[in-house]
């Protein structure tokens, strides 16, 4: 019965070690002194209230554009890295996507280069709107909005999404954030590539103000954001490094159970 019982607990503590370096997963670079990647504000309300000039130059407020889930891209229209397979990723999965633009959700690309302009933003839009095979896309469902430096700022402090100018660019990641139309923050869905299924769920679940868990948090903490190469690489060392801890942290507890194992056995005997 109590080697069962340390059976038992053996197993456990191997479960917990097993998972311990991926304790901070959930929370993906979440310190205080990130510059780069994604802090997720799951729950969270973003500012509907910001102005922004769209690919018109007309004046629209966020929360105009709300009235439906809204399924927002950051990115800046001169970005040499990521951010054109990431547009290409959107136009993909809107293509694919069994839902009705204007009817179940809208589409809105901000651009945090405060240098942007509308004429640029109108330019880019009229590129990746060639791209849909299905049909042409509602214009009007899908806003490509350029903004001040203290309006960029602020959204983009209130979804987490943190970057970096470096010289004429910008370091940063890519995701898809799909708000509420109240403005909470539903679901982040990473990367550059998106599964309409995915997309469908977030927008589902948006709609019905419900917030969704990010999806393969675990690939994401094997992959790094190089601000180098502007990409998503496989990290060795923390992958590496995690599962050589957990290695020697099970083997320690292993030998110390044994131990102790050994001294009851020989407690038993002497006794």
């Amino acid at each position: 019965m109590r080697k069962r019982k340390q059976i038992h607990q053996f197993a456990f503590l191997c479960i917990f070690l097993l998972i311990l370096p991926f304790g901070k997963v959930s929370g993906f670079q979440t310190s205080a002194v990130q510059e780069i990647g994604i802090i997720e504000h799951l729950g969270e309300l973003a500012p509907l209230d910001l102005s922004f000039l769209d690919e018109n130059g007309d004046t629209v407020l966020l929360k105009d554009l709300s009235t439906k889930p809204l399924v927002v891209s950051l990115v800046y229209f001169n970005c040499p890295g990521i951010c054109s397979p990431l547009l290409g990723g959107v136009v993909d999965v809107l293509d694919r996507l069994d839902l009705q633009p204007g009817k179940d959700y809208r589409v809105v690309t901000i651009s945090f280069n405060p240098n942007d302009t509308p004429a640029l933003a109108r330019e880019k839009k009229k590129n990746y709107f060639k791209a849909f095979r299905r049909g042409p896309f509602p214009e009007e469902e899908w806003k490509w909005l350029t903004g001040d430096s203290l309006t960029i700022q602020k959204f983009t402090d209130a979804v987490g999404f943190k970057f970096k100018k470096e010289g004429k660019d910008f370091a940063h990641a890519g995701t898809l954030i799909v708000l509420g139309a109240d403005g909470k923050i539903s679901r982040y869905l990473r990367g550059i590539e998106f599964q309409p299924f995915d997309l469908k769920m977030a927008i589902t679940e948006a709609g019905q103000g419900r917030v969704g868990p990010t999806i393969s948090k675990v690939l994401l903490y094997c992959f790094s954001y190089d601000p180098a190469g502007k990409k998503y690489v496989f990290n060795f060392t923390k992958v590496g490094g995690s599962l050589f801890l957990a290695g020697l942290l099970i083997f320690i507890a292993f030998l110390t159970i044994k131990k102790q194992n050994r001294k009851g056995e020989s407690e038993v005997k002497n006794g």
